[in-house]
């Protein structure tokens, strides 16, 4: 796919995914559209364009089972797929239950298990987990932007404070690396350090948007706690930045080199 295709493409899932439909709506339009031949053909430019915007706009859908059952070359849009979660729970992404099954997110329908399920191959959806969370992290900038924009304080209006412009610049460089590292990313290891500097990114977004909104990005007026929260989610789902560090470290150690990831 070139970059023509895929601009193409984003600008056709983003009409879309911006229109107020349910999750069940959007996964009908995306199977329209030709989710499972894109997922099949091209799956890294087809979880890059969906997934990313899915955290751009705050829509959400089932899709990373399909992700899932692609890399174990199962057919699309099958049952729920156990997926390994932060502090050793499992959950499962439920295609048809209601949202806040589980308590991870009230928005989600992400049903914890009651016992382990079976390891499957992480990759592509870690990618994809990935993806969502620099989306997420990106829309809480575009929130944070237009506040500063938009607000005065002692006469001056907060985006020409500099406290403020360097929590965004900072969150906007952390944002650009975790996307470097998600093209990048092209085996098990790349993945899952990618899928690490995503949520560890999203993090940083989250606490340096919160900060810059003030007292009403704490309110649930605002749309920034909906991605707040989101983004507190995708981290934990199939490891936090935090276990994947140190998966990785572990990795490292027992091979006693570490791999040469990206070849400049």
């Amino acid at each position: 796919m070139d970059n023509a295709e895929r601009e193409l493409l984003e600008d056709t899932l983003r009409k879309v995914m911006t229109s107020p439909v349910s999750a069940a709506a959007l996964t009908g339009a995306l199977t329209d559209l030709g989710w499972s031949e894109l997922l099949t053909q091209y799956p890294r430019d087809a979880v890059r364009a969906v997934f990313r915007l899915l955290g751009e706009t705050g829509a959400h859908a089932p899709v990373l089972n399909d992700v899932l059952l692609h890399e174990q070359g199962r057919p699309l849009g099958g049952d729920c797929v156990p997926m390994p979660y932060a502090g050793g729970l499992w959950v499962c992404w439920e295609r048809e239950a209601a949202p806040g099954l589980g308590g991870i997110d009230p928005e989600l329908p992400l049903r914890v298990l009651p016992e382990p399920g079976t390891p499957v191959p992480l990759p592509l959806a870690r990618q994809a987990l990935g993806w969502w969370l620099v989306g997420t992290g990106r829309a809480m900038v575009v929130l944070a932007r237009q506040h500063i924009l938009e607000r005065h304080q002692f006469g001056r209006p907060l985006a020409s404070f500099q406290a403020l412009r360097h929590k965004l610049a900072e969150t906007l460089v952390a944002l650009e690396g975790a996307e470097a590292t998600l093209i990048a990313a092209d085996g098990e290891l790349s993945s899952l350090l990618a899928k690490a500097a995503a949520g560890r990114a999203a993090r940083t977004a989250a606490r340096h948007c919160q900060q810059t909104l003030g007292g009403i990005g704490f309110t649930a007026e605002h749309d920034l706690h909906r991605h707040v929260k989101r983004a507190l989610a995708f981290d934990g789902l199939l490891g936090s930045a935090r276990e994947l560090t140190r998966e990785a470290g572990r990795s490292i150690a027992a091979r006693g080199t570490a791999p040469r990831l990206v070849h400049l």
